[in-house]
């Protein structure tokens, strides 16, 4: 895929995050897009985000649902202002709420699904619904609050 994701526009600064951050080598490194009104990302589990064999950690789950959330909730807001990801002022999302409602147990070895959307962009804040599914079906669903990141929180601020 030639198309940047979210996260690679990430000012190199705010690209440690262990879900979603690019310079974390041990991090997830998640990488989400616009797919029409809706982003996704694509995730395969290692063998070690394991709950019960056979069945992926929840942990795991709450963590792709929170930074593709935070991620999409940074594209949203670029695009609300018609602005082009990466263009400065940089903007970047924490999370300040994350409910995660565990539907089905989630098989290991297949690709993992999230999709989210947009339910509210307000000021700083943006709400994002998403579903992670696997082998088409809905095991999870969540709901992140993102709140823009204070210029406090930056390194070296």
């Amino acid at each position: 895929m030639t198309q940047k994701a979210f996260q690679d526009y990430y000012p190199e600064d705010l690209s440690h995050c262990y879900g979603c951050g690019s310079r974390n080598e041990h991090g997830l490194q998640i990488k989400s897009f616009w797919d029409g009104e809706e982003s996704v990302c694509v995730y395969i589990p290692r063998d070690y985000h394991t709950a019960i064999p056979g069945f992926v950690y929840g942990g795991l789950i709450a963590s792709l649902i929170d930074c593709h959330s935070t991620g999409t909730a940074a594209a949203a807001k670029y695009r609300s202002e018609n602005r082009e990801l990466g263009s400065e002022p940089a903007v970047r999302f924490v999370t300040a709420s994350l409910h995660v409602d565990y539907l089905l147990p989630t098989p290991m070895g297949v690709p993992l699904e999230v999709r989210g959307k947009v339910k509210m962009i307000k000021g700083r804040r943006v709400v994002v619904e998403a579903r992670l599914m696997a082998e088409g079906k809905v095991c999870a669903k969540g709901e992140v609050v993102a709140v823009q990141m204070p210029e406090n929180m930056r390194p070296g601020k």
